[in-house]
């Protein structure tokens, strides 16, 4: 029982191991301020972005669909002070609506 044990305490630090030193970067802060909602009839999702910073941001609506893959509109460039929208509908449905930057 002792030698099982050490040879599961053993696998347990060796699989531990090439994680060790690494470094996950994470997620940058959304720099736009944004409103999401849904509309027609509840199918398209809608982010609304207004960009407050002195650089252009590209953004574009992310919606998450109830009974198929998840729809992204189109990418949209805001420049200083500029305000636009992006968005994309489901067939069955939009569950929640969010904005990705690039």
């Amino acid at each position: 029982m002792i030698r099982k044990a050490v040879v599961t305490a053993l696998s347990v630090v060796a699989l531990s191991l090439p994680l060790a030193g690494m470094s996950f970067a994470a997620p940058l802060a959304k720099e736009l301020s944004c409103r999401t909602w849904v509309q027609g009839e509840g199918k398209e999702g809608v982010a609304e972005c207004v960009n407050r910073t002195n650089r252009a941001i590209a953004f574009r609506a992310f919606v998450v669909c109830g009974l198929q893959v998840d729809q992204v509109g189109p990418w949209v460039t805001l420049n200083p002070g500029a305000k636009g929208s992006s968005s994309a509908r489901c067939v069955h449905g939009a569950g929640s609506v969010d904005w990705q930057e690039g």
